[in-house]
């Protein structure tokens, strides 16, 4: 229970994030404040999908796996949650969001998916360096990167859609799409760092 808490802690923080990106009419503005909430769950070490499933590759004990799973479920019922409540607050943010949402749901599957492999690659970064070198420099520079560069975090476009209404069997498909393309970009480089150190072995 603890674990799931902690998902769905994160992701209420996600949704705050994503309700400054969406209210804001400067989308650099809005990029850089979206990042209160990745500082906020590193700071606070809670369960992020987007931030534990690219550990997956170096460590797949039952723990590991669990905390994945419990992350991806709380950040689920924290982001819904919180869509559908500051969708109803905030006119203006569900607004937004729909507009967004209906962007989202003309891209192709491989479109998607490739835009979920980058961010996952981002928020591997952002995380990790945090975990390394103590510092949020990562986080300030790799989420405004993926919200400019319009990559896909799931767990943010579980909260657009929730806030926009859009509830269909497409828009669930999209997140799904978007989930797997997240994890496989988070473990992409972590993957290629032990490749790597395989070949320096050799």
């Amino acid at each position: 229970m603890k674990r799931l808490f902690s998902g769905i802690s994160a992701g209420i923080l996600i949704s705050i994030g994503g309700s400054t990106f969406l209210a804001s009419d400067n989308k650099y503005v809005g990029a850089m404040f979206f990042c209160v909430a990745l500082i906020c769950i590193c700071a606070k070490s809670y369960f992020l999908f987007t931030g534990k499933v690219g550990y997956l590759f170096e460590d797949h004990s039952k723990q590991q796996i669990g905390d994945v799973l419990m992350a991806l479920l709380g950040n689920a019922i924290g982001t819904i949650a919180c869509g559908y409540v500051l969708g109803f607050a905030l006119p203006n943010v569900a607004d937004a969001a729909l507009a967004a949402c209906t962007a989202k749901l003309e891209q192709t599957i491989l479109m998607a998916f490739v835009r979920g492999v980058f961010c996952g690659i981002l928020m591997y970064l952002a995380v990790s360096i945090y975990k390394e070198k103590g510092s949020y420099i990562s986080v300030l520079f790799c989420v405004p990167a993926f919200i400019l560069a319009g990559f896909e975090h799931s767990i943010a476009d579980m909260f657009y859609f929730a806030a926009s209404g859009i509830v269909s069997l497409r828009a669930t498909g999209f997140i799904w799409i978007v989930i797997l393309g997240n994890a496989l970009g988070g473990m992409l480089l972590p993957v290629l760092g032990r490749i790597g150190k395989s070949e320096d072995k050799k």
